[in-house]
């Protein structure tokens, strides 16, 4: 990512489609056309894994695993897997511009089952699965094991499911056989894909950035196979939990929840179960941005059972030698380092020495409550700017949000009397900025205010993850002026 170049931030589930949630489908392939009519040369999307209670993508089932909300209906009833009837008659939700997350888990299921049903194994499936079975097997067993168990988290299994008993797991596996085919195939199904966009955004130039978050759930595939790397006790219970300390944005600071790694046993191993996950999401995407970046150098670890994130204390990750490992077996690769957050000199130092390029918020820039320069005229060349990402409000919520003497900075930076084209402002901002690489979200270009904000942190809300673009939104008079601008700033 070392010449000047301009993409969009879009989840795949903000997509347009007659079935409650974007997919890997002739949407996606309509908007990487106006991607490439817009003369944009990334799309940057959200984590693609399957998610639970809440819908964040960043809380996911397996850290491997694509979502089964994001198989495209189409391809399955051309491929004669299902038949336009048995599609169109299911009620995906009320409204056009909102995931009904409620909706896809009562209704996808069926539907894919059914495709299952008529599905023939052939050597493109064996192939998957023997080149996946690395998590993949635990993975099927972990659906099918919660299935089993009404839903409830691993933690709260039986004894012998949560030891992992192999003589139990044995006995599970034959027993819940055609539950776990069934987690293969949906794998198989939205994997290749997925796959198929990819190759197709290629052709038209287009390379795709991927999110990869730093911490797994709780209750997923990952800590219940992998117990020895993540800080459990010697019930299989969690000890700490990661998060963000207090600041000026949240009082009590943010508790995530996710278990923390055992950075020692992973050391051992020569970090071989996050080579391997980087190893795998390369094949999905062109470029990774990996969340939480400081998180490699030292980490916020709270008691599991505390409340809230103020009383947890920053511990030592495993600083260079995780990067010196992961750019021996990954020479060349490209990644984003997301250093956003409470940053020191060990931090910064880290990502100088790794030589990829971390990330600039230009909201931050004029927010009296972020300590960090966040400045324009601060950038180096080797960094990605944002005008906001999924975490922030959109550029004209923020102007309706924000201190009125922080928007009167950015107005007297911008050169403008008022916020009303602000969106646009921000925009020409950052793709002027000396950055290589400027993403810009969908909702800034739309010219769209909070209501289709993608998350507001620290809140388990009806509204995070569930902004969809409206059919026709992206049109060929919003390409041409997404061009014109792209150009004047050279990308």
């Amino acid at each position: 990512m070392q010449e000047r170049a301009a993409g969009v931030l879009l989840a795949v589930s903000s997509l347009p489609s007659p079935y409650g949630i974007g997919s890997f489908g002739g949407a996606a392939r309509e908007w990487l056309r106006f991607l490439k009519e817009a003369g944009q040369r990334y799309w940057q999307i959200l984590p693609l894994g399957p998610t639970g209670w809440g819908d964040s993508p960043y809380q996911s089932f397996s850290a491997f695993a694509l979502s089964p909300y994001y198989i495209d209906l189409d391809t399955l009833i051309e491929q004669g897997l299902l038949s336009k009837a048995e599609v169109n008659e299911v009620n995906w939700g009320r409204t056009a511009d909102r995931v009904d997350y409620a909706a896809l888990y009562r209704r996808r299921e069926p539907l894919l089952r059914k495709a299952c049903g008529r599905f023939r194994p052939d050597a493109a499936f064996d192939e998957f699965c023997a080149h996946n079975d690395f998590w993949l097997s635990d993975y099927c067993l972990f659906m099918a094991l919660k299935k089993k168990n009404r839903g409830r988290s691993w933690l709260l299994w039986s004894e012998r499911l949560r030891f992992r008993n192999k003589a139990a797991l044995n006995t599970c596996r034959k027993r819940l056989a055609g539950d776990i085919h069934y987690h293969s195939f949906v794998q198989h199904l939205a994997c290749a894909q997925w796959k198929a966009i990819k190759e197709y955004a290629g052709a038209l130039g287009i390379r795709i950035i991927g999110d990869m978050p730093i911490y797994v759930a709780a209750d997923s595939s990952d800590t219940w196979a992998n117990g020895e790397y993540f800080q459990l006790d010697e019930n299989r219970k969690l000890l700490r939990v990661a998060g963000c300390p207090p600041d000026p944005f949240s009082a009590e600071g943010q508790l995530w929840g996710n278990p923390l790694y055992r950075w020692d046993t992973l050391a051992q191993t020569g970090f071989a179960w996050w080579l391997s996950r980087l190893h795998l999401s390369l094949e999905l995407y062109d470029v990774v941005r990996i969340d939480h970046f400081r998180g490699f150098e030292s980490f916020y670890a709270i008691d599991a059972a505390a409340h809230d994130a103020r009383h947890g204390e920053w511990v030592k990750g495993p600083g260079l030698a995780f990067i010196d490992a992961l750019n021996r077996d990954l020479p060349g690769a490209a990644i984003i380092a997301e250093d956003l957050g409470y940053l020191t000199p060990e931090v910064r130092a880290m990502l100088k020495a790794s030589g990829y390029p971390g990330m600039k918020v230009l909201q931050f820039a004029f927010d009296s409550r972020e300590a960090g320069d966040y400045m324009p005229f601060t950038y180096g060349r080797n960094s990605v700017v944002y005008t906001g990402t999924h975490d922030n409000p959109t550029s004209l919520g923020w102007f309706k949000s924000a201190r009125s003497d922080d928007v009167q900075r950015a107005l007297d930076f911008f050169g403008v009397k008022n916020s009303r084209n602000g969106n646009w402002a921000f925009i020409r901002c950052a793709l002027a900025s000396v950055a290589d690489t400027a993403i810009i979200p969908m909702q800034d270009y739309l010219g769209l205010d909070d209501r289709a904000r993608m998350n507001t942190p620290s809140t388990l809300g009806v509204r995070n993850w569930r902004w969809r673009m409206r059919a026709g939104a992206a049109n060929p008079a919003l390409a041409g002026r997404i061009r014109r601008l792209t150009g004047i700033y050279g990308r």
